[in-house]
């Protein structure tokens, strides 16, 4: 008689090749995250986010813009002084300096958090198993946590610049800073939300034959 050997248990898998899918959106959401930290670093570095008036504030100083009539069909422009101070008390804000000095800091943070988040979510793509959805799984944790402290900061320094704050006086860097946070968001949950769509994707290895 010829033995036959029977195995018990669930029958392995072999291991599943990455689809062009999965690749794709987790490429993307690396790409748009790093993109993310250079207008964060862009807005942060530059700091100037609001220009009424003759008046230019930012994030560490706000400075009196002097008008100048220009050469070419009597157009006028502006040019910034030397009257810049650090002394952010001067505008009549009550406040002023310590909120500006804590959105600072908190968007310091938010800078921080999101390069460590993009980190984690590169080094998860050249690893494998478990080590590799943990990476992933807390690189879109900080990435989420950058856009929330972001946000916050964003949202200081309009509640502190209320009253002196127009749609069209925002700078570019600040919508700089607003498109950052928004990306932040989405790139942040659309990481947690491709874990929950992995198991679900089928595997093209073939099972061990009998």
């Amino acid at each position: 008689m010829t033995a036959i050997k029977i195995r018990v248990g669930a029958v392995p898998r072999g291991k599943s090749t990455p689809l062009f899918l999965d690749l794709f959106c987790r490429s993307l959401i690396i790409l748009c995250t790093f993109l993310s930290v250079i207008l964060l670093s862009i807005a942060v570095c530059d700091g100037h986010w609001l220009l009424t008036g003759h008046r230019m504030f930012g994030l560490r100083y706000f400075c009196s813009l002097e008008e100048q009539q220009g050469s070419v069909l009597g157009s006028q422009s502006f040019k910034a002084s030397s009257n810049c101070t650090r002394h952010l008390e001067e505008v009549g804000v009550d406040g002023l300096g310590v909120g500006l000095a804590a959105c600072r800091f908190v968007i310091t943070l938010a800078v921080v958090s999101a390069i460590f988040g993009l980190e984690l979510l590169v080094m998860s793509q050249a690893s494998e198993g478990r080590n590799s959805s943990q990476r992933w799984a807390l690189g879109a944790r900080l990435v989420v946590l950058a856009g929330v402290m972001a946000a916050g900061g964003v949202a200081t320094f309009v509640l502190l610049l209320g009253a002196f704050a127009t749609l069209l006086g925002f700078t570019l860097t600040f919508w700089c800073q607003f498109t950052a946070t928004f990306l932040f968001f989405l790139n942040g949950m659309a990481a947690r939300h491709i874990q929950h769509i992995e198991p679900l994707l089928p595997y093209s290895g073939h099972p061990d034959k009998l």
